[in-house]
């Protein structure tokens, strides 16, 4: 760090602006690429050529390039856990599956053969017993909701496909409603869970089953429920019908999972072909990932500058604004993509971290957010970097709209770096101090490929980041310890026993739930 910190030193007194027109084409070369469909612009960095340099070589210096080749070969990066992380294999041709993996190929193509056989069976025929299929339930918290939501929300779907609707929460409220409102002869009920032990996901499949049984009867509600998971037997043993579940693998973190049977319910939507579309542009980035030198490798680079904006100049937050409201869902996915992979304060060896990690991420779409949280980012005490992403042709015919949608974003993004000049008798109150930095990201169009290749690219990122802070992108310890003391609350609230041990605040709080209850 001594030599970045010297950097930082000197470009701190600098401005973006500045730095923007000395660089010229150099930097324009250095911090602008494009992947396919997928254009980013980093100039808008409080970075200069050298320091960009200087952080190449941090990321050599720290093995990231061999690090990504061994996560791509199939070697067990999730240290913590002694096992690979193979999603970018979900993704991956047939002729692209690396040596000594073509056992987990196999396996993905199997699963995906059954997958589509299902989506076009539903979709052309409907349920065996004539019922057309009209509404599907995906059960599912974490990464087996985000993701699914996330594509679902971001592409088309024909107008004869299925609607999806999710249930995450533990919350009963959206249950209520889907059960009150929904035909069950229509209805399809999707139960997601890599362990088969998520209590949200439980409590509400075990409440749709008795729904649809009564509904239905035993044997035609049966014909209604899927599951995906890497535990088929619990699956079976809960009442799946073992050829109705699709599986997952230990092997995929739930928050990677968006290119597996975890999104079954997306392709019940959409059709294979644009989830085959969606895969295909995840490995384009992939093969852009494991092959561009860092200098020119996009992941990389969204990654370094990440790094140089949490851990060398210390902002605190990352704030993701696109401006389409098809990528509404972008931000909350982002969240637990990052801040579940890089939320860690140990190192793979058990030291602790003496930096930061994570900074925390936000955001909303804009420009509905410039009237509500861009008065902070002008003018708020804090700098937050901002990631700004674009579509460039939009599917709606209403091009004024689209225009005055884009110059909101180009003018944001540069007025958070020119800021406006101090003088001497003006208002305070309307000085803007600039220097504020961002980057800029357009998708030619938002398409299942293009969407792809953008989660990728953040997925990628992710994994740099925690090789240059030490740490394992891969698990999540940190999210069991509260599921776990709610098991024996929970029993405290319906018993009315206090647990053992307890605080005197909980012990307080749940007095007070029951007499009010």
């Amino acid at each position: 760090m001594t030599v970045l910190t010297s950097h930082r030193q000197r470009l701190l007194q600098a401005r973006i602006v500045e730095l923007i027109e000395s660089g010229g084409a150099q930097r324009g070369r250095s911090m602008r690429l494009r992947v396919g469909p997928l254009y980013a612009d980093f100039s808008r960095s409080l970075l200069d050529i050298p320091g960009l340099a200087a952080l190449c070589e941090q990321a050599r210096a720290h093995t990231v390039p061999a690090a990504v080749a061994a996560m791509f070969a199939g070697e067990r990066v999730n240290v913590t856990e002694d096992r690979p992380a193979l999603h970018t294999l979900l993704r991956a041709p047939a002729g692209s599956i690396p040596a000594g993996l073509h056992g987990e190929g196999t396996a993905i193509a199997e699963t995906r053969r059954k997958m589509s056989d299902w989506v076009n069976r539903l979709n052309d025929e409907g349920f065996a017993d004539g019922s057309r299929l009209r509404h599907v339930i995906n059960v599912g918290i974490g990464g087996s909701d985000l993701g699914p939501r996330l594509l679902l929300e971001a592409l088309p779907a024909a107008r004869d496909r299925p609607q999806v609707h999710f249930l995450s929460s533990v919350d009963g409220h959206a249950l209520n409603r889907l059960v009150t409102e929904l035909n069950p002869a229509e209805t399809l009920v999707v139960l997601v869970s890599k362990s088969f032990s998520t209590r949200e996901t439980l409590l509400h499949g075990t409440v749709l089953r008795q729904w649809l049984e009564s509904q239905l009867g035993a044997e035609r509600a049966s014909t209604r429920v899927f599951a995906v998971s890497a535990r088929v037997a619990a699956a079976v043993q809960f009442g799946v019908a073992e050829n109705q579940v699709l599986p997952i693998w230990d092997w995929v973190g739930g928050r990677y999972s968006l290119w597996s049977a975890v999104s079954f319910a997306v392709a019940l939507r959409l059709g294979m072909p644009d989830f085959d579309a969606l895969l295909a542009g995840g490995h384009l980035m992939d093969e852009h990932f494991r092959s561009a030198d860092v200098e020119q490798n996009l992941p990389m680079l969204a990654a370094l500058i990440g790094y140089w904006n949490r851990s060398v100049l210390g902002y605190n937050s990352l704030c993701v604004v696109p401006y389409d409201p098809r990528l509404r869902e972008l931000p909350h996915y982002l969240q637990q993509l990052e801040m579940e992979s890089n939320g860690k304060s140990v190192r793979v060896d058990g030291s602790p971290v003496l930096g930061t990690t994570v900074p925390v991420i936000w955001g909303g779409v804009g420009t509905d957010v410039q009237h509500a949280f861009f008065q902070a980012l002008h003018q708020g005490t804090e700098v937050v970097p901002v990631d700004f992403i674009g579509i460039v042709r939009p599917d709606h015919p209403y091009h004024a709209h689209h225009h005055a949608l884009l110059a909101n974003l180009l003018a944001q993004s540069a007025a958070l770096a020119r800021g406006t000049p101090a003088q001497e008798g003006a208002d305070p109150h309307r000085h803007h101090p600039g220097n504020r930095p961002s980057s800029v990201y357009f998708l030619d169009a938002l398409t299942p490929q293009s969407l792809g290749v953008l989660i990728a690219l953040y997925e990628h990122k992710v994994f740099v980041q925690s090789c240059l802070w030490g740490i394992n992108a891969f698990d999540q310890w940190g999210v069991e310890l509260g599921k776990k003391m709610a098991v024996s609350l929970e029993s405290s609230l319906v018993a009315g026993e206090m647990p053992a041990g307890g605080d005197a605040t909980t012990l307080s709080l749940i007095a007070q739930i029951r007499s009010r209850a």
